[in-house]
């Protein structure tokens, strides 16, 4: 995952764009057996469109209706990942599918030396995105310590490694504040981001977290508010890793450098209530 040591990038090139450096918060993952990759680009019905623009069709979706994770769709990262000094310990048996959601729990228990648990899942493999609107609806945990997040990594992580093959943030939170965040992270001689904040009412209420990227920007949304916008047009700035195709990532993290190392135990367990990750492609 991430976060924010900041220098200024005085190439005359990111004039458009504010860019900061960081060196702490390199996002790895799990390594992934390869299986047929499905490339997101037919239409499949899906009746609550109701937050997309009509210049959208549903193109995937996972609405989480079963009784488990679908493993078709879904990798469960496993381990203690050693990155941006978290705590817990992934495991597959801290994500459940209930009551139309995906449940992913972080909960107090030691095992391999972490002293938490929690899951983290990703497409890797599975499924790709390359442009178009990727959203979810999400229920978010409080409480000091906790670190939930919707995300993407390049496709071609495993060949360039990160921040080679981009980062996209499409929602972060941490411990009990109403701040979301929204960030781009890629490679400029070493790794760089762009994002901003936006300020909600009861996070741990359900919002729709979004991004819209094409070949020129991406823009970040909550419930259809519009409050960071990246520019990626022409490979400007070096981000043509953002013209390539990214995979999805749910997870919840505890500690770390972004949200501290305090840990409040009395919100534990806690969980991240995902309703549903849906893809759409411009018509």
């Amino acid at each position: 995952m991430k976060k924010y040591l900041v220098s200024f990038i005085t190439s005359i090139s990111f004039i458009l764009m504010l860019v900061f450096s960081t060196s702490s918060c390199k996002k790895t993952q799990a390594v992934v057996t390869p299986t047929p990759v499905t490339v997101i680009t037919q239409p499949v019905t899906q009746a609550d469109t109701s937050t997309v623009p009509a210049n959208y069709t549903l193109v995937w979706a996972d609405e989480f209706n079963g009784t488990a994770v679908d493993t078709s769709k879904w990798n469960f990262e496993t381990g203690n990942l050693n990155v941006n000094n978290e705590k817990e310990y992934y495991q597959a048996a801290n994500a459940a599918v209930a009551n139309g959601n995906l449940v992913i729990t972080a909960k107090k228990e030691t095992i391999g030396g972490q002293p938490y648990t929690s899951a983290r899942l990703n497409t890797q493999n599975k499924v790709t995105a390359q442009f178009g609107r990727i959203e979810a609806r999400i229920k978010l945990p409080l409480g000091a310590g906790l670190w939930p997040a919707f995300w993407m990594l390049g496709a071609n992580i495993s060949s360039v490694s990160w921040p080679q093959c981009g980062e996209m943030d499409i929602m972060e939170h941490i411990n009990a504040t109403n701040v979301i965040y929204g960030t781009m992270h890629w490679n400029v001689n070493g790794a760089v981001q762009y994002g901003l904040t936006t300020q909600i009412a009861n996070p741990d209420q359900y919002h729709v977290y979004a991004i819209d990227w094409d070949a020129n920007s991406i823009k970040w949304y909550v419930d259809n508010a519009l409050y960071c916008t990246g520019n990626i047009q022409n490979n400007v700035n070096n981000t043509g890793a953002f013209q390539l195709p990214f995979f999805i990532i749910l997870n919840l993290a505890v500690a770390g450098d972004f949200p501290g190392q305090t840990v409040d135990e009395s919100q534990l367990p806690a969980s991240m209530y995902v309703d549903y990750v849906r893809v759409y492609k411009s018509k």
